[in-house]
């Protein structure tokens, strides 16, 4: 199967990664030149890539396509390629929904929409899909875990929460930079809070299948550092400002 990517940024990139590294069976992966310092380099480290003239070029050649560019873009220039009838189509496009997805394209393709993470060049994390696709599970579940969604408007509350990546790091770097002001180095520091939180990934993935509010409860002591820790960032808020900029960045994507 040949693999076609619009876009060279650093979703595509991890995707890209990903499939290297996991068992599937790919013949070609074909990669649009737009981010010309990223196709270079993965060109030069995978065999099996070739850089395209152009986006037309790729989508001749390939059995899939995968759209990894901005809305801006993509609202550009989807309307100006010219798609294989019966391909597959995988959108990675936050804000652009299938009922605009089938017009800018306007051939008679199965369409896609998944959310991977960066984590998923090194194939871990989950990846929304919608509609849901057996092919496309199959493929996502060789590089993550795929959750298949039925309905595109349920769907936006997945999108809502990859919202939260970034402010999951600035988490880790605010934890680490106060050891840093106390005197513990940078490397010694980066290295415990990054493990704490593995852990803590782990162990909540682990348990899962029960009310997380379990996890919340067991975690603490009465008197304990972690109840007074839990108390003071409820009182300032820090969970309701959560939950507010969940509420914005789905309010942003009902939109389109």
């Amino acid at each position: 199967m040949n693999l076609g990517f619009i876009g060279t940024g650093h979703i595509a990139s991890s995707v890209i990664e990903g499939i290297f590294k996991s068992k599937l069976k790919i013949k070609k992966i074909y990669i649009s030149p737009r981010n010309r310092t990223i196709a270079k380099k993965l060109s030069k480290r995978f065999k099996k890539i070739t850089i395209s003239k152009n986006n037309q070029q790729l989508i001749d050649k390939s059995n899939w396509v995968f759209l990894a560019v901005t809305p801006k873009v993509g609202g550009k220039i989807l309307k100006k390629l010219n798609f294989k009838k019966n391909q597959k189509v995988v959108s990675f496009i936050s804000t652009i929904n299938l009922a605009q997805l089938r017009n800018f394209i306007g051939k008679k393709v199965k369409i896609v929409r998944a959310i991977p993470l960066p984590p998923i060049s090194i194939r871990k994390g989950p990846v929304p899909i919608c509609p849901p696709d057996k092919q496309v599970k199959s493929f996502f579940d060789k590089i993550g875990t795929t959750v298949e969604i039925k309905n595109e408007k349920l769907s936006k509350n997945f999108w809502a929460t990859s919202g939260m990546m970034a402010p999951f790091y600035e988490l880790l770097k605010v934890l680490s930079d106060w050891l840093i002001k106390r005197g513990v180095k940078r490397s010694e520091s980066q290295k415990y809070i990054t493990s704490l939180f593995v852990a803590l990934s782990e162990d909540s993935a682990i348990n899962s299948k029960k009310d997380l509010k379990h996890l919340v409860k067991d975690s603490q002591t009465p008197k304990g550092l972690n109840e007074q820790a839990l108390k003071q960032l409820r009182k300032a808020g820090f969970y309701r400002h959560l939950e507010k900029s969940l509420n914005s960045i789905l309010k942003r994507l009902n939109k389109v």
